[in-house]
This record gives structure tokens, sequence and C-alpha cells, in this order.
């Protein structure tokens, strides 16, 4: 996820012309960046996917500032940059260090969500709540004796803090709710796999997909909510 009631972006943050000549080389730098990525977890080429993971969110991230998208938005995305590269290296502390830096990013996420559109708080949808709430704790209550000890009770945190992010990204619209619902059901599959669940062929492959879908949402989401916040504002003042 302004203190003014007009719009959701940061006070002032608008896109110069000059600027949103890079949007378009950003974002496709960003979907080839991802297609490259992908190809090399489906193939079983690690060095593409060591090489093109650690690009993604910096490439989102720098689409969506010249977009004149909220800083929020910004370092949620640089956040989820700082898991990636943790989630790298294949040890526990290097897991726990990722699923922080993703779980600053929900707050970042939740904090954005919070204003709503057009600056103005918005309820989220009652029955979501209660829909993902629901899911979240069957969830956790099937995969609880599966799970290692240590990390029982900082997954549990963290899928708290991801499903309250997925919930409230549906006060920006359809493309923000897709988002945290796909952001919630990647890391469900890598629970599964942490629990050694059967598990989707090529899994790793559905995880990175569910993932780059998920922020590419949410940021479109959140940078829609705030174009039409501004052209309302400019309707306004015509």
């Amino acid at each position: 996820m302004s203190a003014t009631a007009s719009r959701p972006t940061d006070p002032g943050r608008t896109a110069s012309p000059r600027a949103e000549r890079f949007a378009r080389p950003l974002l496709i730098a960003f979907l080839l960046a991802a297609a490259v990525d992908l190809a090399g977890v489906l193939a079983g080429l690690d060095p593409l996917h060591l090489v093109a993971k650690p690009l993604l969110m910096p490439l989102l991230a720098g689409y969506a500032a010249v977009r004149g998208g909220p800083r929020l938005l910004i370092a949620a995305l640089l956040f989820g940059w700082g898991g990636d590269v943790f989630l790298l290296a294949d040890n526990d502390l290097a897991f726990l260090l990722g699923m922080g830096s993703f779980a600053v990013g929900h707050v970042c996420y939740l904090t954005l969500f919070g204003r709503g559109r057009g600056g103005a708080r918005t309820r989220a949808s009652l029955a979501a709540g209660i829909a993902y709430a629901v899911v979240l704790v069957v969830f956790l209550v099937l995969i609880w004796p599966d799970l290692p000890a240590g990390l029982r009770a900082p997954l549990t945190g963290y899928s708290l803090l991801l499903t309250a992010m997925a919930w409230r990204a549906g006060v920006l619209g359809r493309y923000a709710a897709a988002g945290g619902a796909l952001f919630l059901l990647s890391d469900a599959l890598i629970a599964t796999g942490i629990a050694e669940w059967p598990r989707l062929p090529a899994p790793d492959f559905w995880v990175m997909l569910t993932y780059i879908a998920a922020q590419f949402l949410l940021a479109v989401g959140v940078l829609t909510a705030a174009r039409t916040a501004v052209d309302g504002d400019r309707g306004r003042g015509d």
C-alpha cells in the first residue's frame, strides 16, 4: 500500500513528461527479466535465475517511480527486492531475513492501502475479510504439524500480516485485489514446500510466476488509483 483527501500519492508526487519517457523501457526491461527468470527456473538453469531475479523489483520500482508512484509503493517493492536477494541463499537465517524484508514491504502496502482511494480511508469488504480469515486459519491448522518447530511462530506472524495486506489491497480495485491474492498464493506454495507437502510439477516456477504477477498487479493497482485521483482533481478544477 497522503495526508490530503484528494489523492493517494505523496503530496506533490506527479510524473514529469521527461521522467515518463523512461516508463516504457523500464516496463519492457522488467517483463524481459521476468521472462528470463521464469525460463531459467523452468529449465533448471540456476545462473539465469541468479542474474534475473535480483533485477525484477528494482526495475518495477523504477517504473513505478517514473510514473509518479507513491513512495510507499516504491519502498514496498524495494523491500521485496531485499527478500528476493536473501532467499537466493539456501539457509534458515537467510530465509528469516528474507521473510522479515517482505514483512516490512507488507507494512508499507498496508499503510498505503489504509489511505484508500483518493486519500480517503476506505472500508475493505467484510465478506472478503471473513473469507481470508477462514482460509488462513484452515491453512495454518493443516500445515502446523509439518512445519519445523523454529519456523512455526515466524511463519504464523508473517502469514497474518500477508493476509491482512491481501485483504486490504481490495480497496484500490481489482488489480490490487488480484495482486494481494496472488501474493498470498505464492507464499502458500513456499510454505507447502517447507512442510514437504506434495507439490505441483516445477514448483519454483509457479512460486515465481505468482509472485511476479502479484507485485506487478499491486503496482498497477496503486498507479491506476493514483492516476484516477489526479484526473478527478483536474476535472473538479476545470
